[in-house]
């Protein structure tokens, strides 16, 4: 404490120094005042504490969660009985280059018009610089009889063709009534124009060949400028060569040379092929502002591998959503004047809710809770959840409710490929499969939790009012041929045997594929539709709205989902135990609508699109 200095009696003070003296004294005896008051306050005894007493406390009311009874939905493997005898073949011999370890597709299509979907596997081949096998591998094409019983036409149809093949789309791109196939490679790519159930290969004179040097994945058709003709997108990977390849010493800790990750190799552009209407394509890309580069180095950004067509926005024009590999995710919109604004960071599905990108491969979308949401599942990299991005109604403002639905956690550990909503109970939800498999053979040995074969999945949708809306099933709901472990790649699906619910295809790395039956017995009823549009093949972009059992169901044709793989063009809507479909409204891609009063159910129904109504 410093104290204020004496006043000598030699200084003359005045009134205010005799003032400012006095306040420093009754400032010092009030701090000494203080001081003894709090000293005995403390030494003073204290009376004994009085106990209060106890509260009745009211404790919520316990809410009884409502038992979730599990349908079963047993899956057979009949791949062997089925006839299919295909096995994938990626020239493999130990140097370990990326493309060998990344596909590939299927496609369910019906080729020959007999109203029963056939199985096209793209294969892979051994590499130029290697010794060539006696016989070597090629597409395989299986002729469905109708009831799941394949037969090997490959040779007869003339697609016996050897490639370095990844992926496959199929329509009527000539619009002469037979599905044309396009399939996607290291190098350059193919179109086979169905000839009366005879593929002869035009991609010279058609102009969709692309460059040697790229690598092209996941591709669709699409009618992006709205002018009647289906137009073509190809999403390319990366900058991929031998030489870039084997120069980088990729690695697994002690056990020698690996797989290289994505982000060492450059990113590229992909292709948009402009239908001219006579055969032959223009590829428009960077017209169309499909060209994205990294805004740090100005070099390509784009490293992808799946894609996505809808129209997010319901404006009537088809957007492109493309899931990229280690970089962001893409979300094209579609401006309606033959370009697209790349929107993905601004709309919420470029990167995970910690803003980083992910390892995405394959995609779908579905309006998942029979309403105006739409979910959009990428399937990520291993030790990254599964993403469901969700908009609720016509909007491009997503945002991933993996944690929330229940999809993400029980989806992290594995390496998701493909990624497909389907309504395999029939119950009127769509449900969710992935085809799962890691990139290394020895990867357990680095990574005790990872397994280069893993197990499918199959989330069942149990519906928006329950605390979790996706639960992962095991064995007891669908049978041990399901879950048992692949090096899973692409999936889709079909009604194979012509029962009314869906079977799935399965592709395996290096291995065989596998079709699996779809034995679900719950009395489940069910309506499907096949739109015709006689102006445009395949009426791809169709809007088709079902009224059944107080529900709006709704779908849209969109065949190529999940990875480098397209399912079959019918749509199937699960009923549950409603007999009656009231209503069936379309929106036909041109904008035309047309409504239904009611179709009989457990029906296939093909449905054209009536040319007197007006958009």
């Amino acid at each position: 404490m410093t104290l204020p200095p004496p006043v000598l009696e030699s200084d003359q003070p005045d009134d205010a120094v005799i003032g400012r003296a006095l306040k420093w004294s009754l400032a010092v005896m009030a701090t000494f005042a203080v001081a003894i008051a709090v000293l005995l306050w403390v030494l003073q005894p204290k009376a004994p504490a009085v106990a209060a007493k106890p509260q009745a406390v009211t404790l919520p009311e316990t809410r009884t969660l409502p038992q979730l009874a599990i349908p079963k939905i047993p899956f057979v493997d009949i791949t062997v009985t089925a006839g299919i005898q295909f096995v994938h073949h990626a020239g493999a011999t130990g140097d370990k280059l990326l493309p060998e370890t990344m596909g590939s597709g299927v496609a369910c299509f019906d080729f020959d018009n007999d109203q029963d979907a056939d199985l096209l596997f793209i294969n892979s081949r051994s590499w130029p610089w290697d010794p060539a096998p006696k016989q070597p591998p090629t597409l395989a094409l299986y002729q469905n009889d109708g009831q799941a019983h394949f037969t090997d036409v490959t040779a007869d149809v003339g697609l016996d063709v050897s490639l370095y093949g990844m992926g496959v789309a199929v329509a009527d791109y000539d619009h002469d009534g037979d599905c044309d196939i396009f399939v996607t490679a290291v190098g350059a790519n193919h179109l086979f124009r169905n000839d009366n159930g005879r593929f002869v290969d035009v991609t010279s004179e058609a102009g969709v060949a692309g460059a040697e040097t790229e690598w092209s994945t996941s591709a669709s058709w699409f009618d992006y400028d709205r002018d009647g003709d289906l137009d073509l997108f190809v999403a390319n990977y990366v900058k991929w060569s031998r030489e870039g390849d084997l120069a980088q010493d990729f690695r697994l800790v002690g056990l020698g040379r690996a797989y290289g990750p994505p982000f060492a190799f450059q990113g590229t552009y992909p292709y948009l092929y402009r239908n001219e209407g006579n055969g032959k394509f223009t590829e428009v890309a960077e017209q169309a502002g499909l060209h994205i580069q990294n805004p740090a180095t100005d070099v390509p950004m784009a490293k992808s591998l799946g894609v996505l067509v809808h129209d997010l926005d319901q404006d009537g024009w088809l957007d492109l959503v493309v899931a990229n590999d280690t970089v962001q995710n893409f979300l094209f919109h579609n401006q309606q004047n033959g370009t697209f604004t790349e929107m993905g960071a601004a709309s919420g599905v470029a990167f995970d809710s910690a803003g980083n990108a992910r390892g995405a491969m394959g995609i779908d979308a579905a309006y998942f809770r029979n309403d105006a949401a739409l979910g959009i599942a990428i399937g990520n990299f291993s030790n990254e959840m599964t993403a469901l991005y969700v908009a609720n109604g016509p909007s491009l403002q997503f945002t991933d409710d993996a944690i929330p639905t229940g999809l993400g956690p029980p989806s992290r550990l594995d390496l998701k490929f493909g990624v497909i909503f389907a309504d395999f109970d029939l119950d009127g939800r769509p449900d969710l499969a992935a085809a799962n498999g890691h990139l290394e053979e020895e990867i357990h040995q680095v990574q005790s939790s990872q397994h280069y074969a893993q197990p499918p999945h199959l989330f069942w949708n149990c519906g928006p009012e329950q605390t979790t809306e996706f639960v992962l099933l095991d064995q007891t709901s669908v049978g041990p041929d399901l879950l048992k472990p692949m090096v899973g790649r692409g999936l889709a699906t079909a009604d194979f045997d012509g029962d009314g619910d869906l079977d799935l295809v399965l592709t395996a790395n290096r291995g065989s594929p596998r079709l699996l039956r779809n034995d679900q017995a719950l009395s489940h009823h069910w309506l499907r539709i096949h739109c015709v549009d006689p102006q445009l093949p395949e009426a791809i972009g169709t809007v088709v709205e079902v009224d059944s059992g107080g529900r709006t169901l709704r779908q849209v044709v969109s065949p190529v989902r999940g990875y480098l793989s397209q399912s079959e063009f019918p749509l199937t809507f699960g009923l549950g135990p409603s007999t009656e479909v009231t209503e069936v409204r379309f929106l036909w891609p041109d904008g035309t609508r047309q409504t239904l009063d009611s179709l009989p159910v457990d029906q296939l129904h093909q449905i054209t699109k009536a040319t007197d109504q007006l958009p």
